[in-house]
């Protein structure tokens, strides 16, 4: 519910303030009406994908034997993190009303600057981290910056971004290394310290735990609480429900907007930085097509593809479907091409039941 709505819907239409009787005497505050257990699961966005992920994780669980084993649920968890990152602020890109088609790109973008700065300039790796976060951020800003100048779709703003940075990872990679892919920079200074930060694991018993199942429960949280608990949060719902209607209630639409791009260029940063040092070189034609495993990670969590609705939650729920699902495959040995159809059926399912959860709530409010 947008903070236009509830505007609306706290002073009534008869100017009564939405406590008042029809004979003008006060009435019970709406907001402090108990509502039932069921009812409140119901009006839930992420409740589709807590239903669907149970389904997946039954099935194969029959499925699969090895499926179950704790040595599998990190290996589960690890696939799901690493679309996970980002899934997080697509979500809130999303409930914010647009779309950022140049995710996957940036990742490798992200990683690439950090590579090629330190060896070039043989710096400490840190010094390509940082120019790295700075490059990406203002990779962000200039996706926002452009939407909220040009009135432009976030579709085309996105998608010439991401052909431009496509463009650039290959054009400069060629350029500086020679080759499609960056040089080594493990032996450099630095690269130990970042590595246990953004490419390091624990294992605890039989699971093996990647420190991305660490940044990514962080992030789930942080979104959680901004979306939740902070006035920025209902900025985000409110201009996903009509930035006209936002703007009208003294939302700040443009700052939110900007704010939500360079959101994702951060998170691009991080999953960019553990590309590079779980493997410390990076090819430069890699990402393409992952921003649309983020995007359906989210919708599979209930984020609507209008906005205004959706939870940081969902889209955790949706890529942990999305991790078991690639590597339920494997250990089911089927043949992983049947990979993109499943994402696809889930996809389709997830949209639908999320859009009947949706309307139900809609009719118990």
């Amino acid at each position: 519910m947008t903070p236009a709505t509830t505007l609306e819907k706290s002073n009534g239409e008869d100017g009564s303030g939405g406590h008042g009787g029809p004979d003008g005497r006060s009435g019970p505050d709406d907001r402090l009406v108990h509502r039932s257990l069921p009812r409140r699961l119901m009006s839930r966005p992420e409740l589709g994908s807590v239903v669907g992920a149970a389904a997946v994780f039954i099935f194969f669980s029959v499925a699969a034997d090895s499926f179950l084993q704790w040595s599998s649920f990190g290996t589960v968890l690890y696939a799901a993190s690493t679309i996970g990152i980002m899934a997080v602020p697509v979500a809130l890109l999303m409930i914010g009303g647009e779309f950022d088609l140049s995710t996957g790109v940036m990742v490798t973008s992200s990683a690439l600057v950090s590579s090629m700065f330190s060896y070039q300039m043989t710096a400490n790796v840190w010094a390509g981290v940082a120019v790295s976060l700075l490059v990406t951020l203002a990779i962000g800003f200039f996706n926002g910056f452009l939407l909220t100048r040009t009135k432009l779709p976030s579709f085309i703003i996105t998608l010439g971004t991401f052909l431009m940075l496509t463009g650039l990872n290959l054009g400069f990679t060629k350029l500086i290394s020679g080759t499609v892919s960056t040089k080594s920079i493990a032996d450099m200074e630095g690269f130990s310290s970042a590595r246990v930060l953004f490419a390091s694991h624990l294992t605890i018993g039989d699971i093996d735990l990647k420190v991305t199942i660490l940044w990514w429960a962080a992030l789930v949280a942080v979104a959680t609480w901004v979306l939740l608990r902070t006035r920025a949060g209902n900025w985000i719902f409110a201009v996903g429900g009509g930035a006209d209607a936002a703007r009208a209630v003294g939302v700040p639409v443009v700052r939110t907007k900007i704010g939500l791009y360079m959101a994702v260029a951060f998170c691009a940063w991080i999953s960019g930085q553990h590309l590079l040092f779980s493997f410390d070189v990076v090819q430069s034609g890699e990402g393409v097509g992952n921003e649309f495993l983020y995007i359906i990670a989210a919708v599979i969590g209930g984020c609507l593809m209008t906005g205004g609705y959706g939870s940081a939650i969902g889209s955790a729920v949706g890529a942990f479907i999305f991790g078991m699902t690639s590597k339920g495959i494997v250990y089911a040995q089927w043949n992983p091409d049947w990979f993109k159809f499943f994402l696809g059926a889930m996809l389709l399912l997830a949209t639908l039941l999320n859009a009947w959860v949706r309307k139900r709530a809609e009719a118990t409010a």
